[in-house]
């Protein structure tokens, strides 16, 4: 896999923790190992070759993020997300994503966003057009990573990179309901309008209103979203 080569490259015979668990991350995040899917030491040990112990390691970074949970007799799996624990998420998302809108839109000059109103205009319109669900997936996560680096905010930053990995699955199923892509891709456009004027508290709070959207469709949606 290519996993396995980028570790042979780093010369390591004994993967750092850090690697394993970026590569386990992906592989959770992405639906390759979904919800209740077990990890096995012995298979990962094989895989990597990685001492034990440093498996142990990394399952620990994983379940400090949500990731997984370590079950007796068990041993580790990934998380299921439960209906309860999303409307919390959404709730969470709502404030600190709202949070991290108005500190990059006070901090950073107005033409910062320039790009992503482009983006988010023609360009992502277009995708949509044509179905492009993973285009428009792209413009969100380009946003995200937009928004947190320029809030800089250290603390902000760990805890929504921790809800997003929770989400993430969640996030593109939801687009995949009809309207939704585009309905969000309209809040975007208002809420980069709002930052490109530099007004932080209307950001804020369109931000604040696209999050509840998104909880509201999948109140409406989450029989067939789980």
């Amino acid at each position: 896999m290519a996993e396995r080569r980028k570790l042979r490259a780093k010369g390591s015979s004994n993967p750092k923790v850090e690697d394993l668990v970026e590569i386990l991350r992906g592989r959770i995040v992405n639906h390759e190992l979904p919800p209740g899917a077990k990890l096995s030491e012995a298979a990962l040990t094989e895989e990597f070759g990685a001492s034990r112990p440093r498996i142990r390691e990394a399952f620990g970074v994983l379940e400090d993020r949500g990731l997984i949970e370590r079950i007796p007799n068990r041993g580790a799996v990934v998380t299921r997300l439960e209906v309860d624990k999303i409307y919390e998420l959404f709730d969470v998302r709502e404030v600190l994503e709202g949070l991290a809108v108005r500190l990059a839109t006070k901090n950073a000059p107005q033409e910062t966003w320039n790009d992503l109103v482009e983006l988010f205009g023609g360009e992502a319109e277009q995708a949509l057009q044509k179905n492009d669900i993973d285009f428009y997936v792209s413009c969100i996560t380009r946003f995200r990573e937009r928004i947190i680096s320029e809030a800089d905010n250290s603390v902000l930053a760990a805890q929504l990179d921790a809800i997003y990995d929770r989400t993430r699955v969640l996030i593109r199923r939801l687009v995949l309901v009809p309207g939704r892509a585009m309905e969000g891709l309209l809040q975007h456009q208002e809420i980069l309008r709002a930052m490109t004027a530099g007004d932080a508290e209307k950001a804020e709070q369109l931000k604040r209103e696209n999050i509840r959207s998104a909880r509201d469709c999948f109140e409406k949606y989450k029989k067939f979203l789980l």
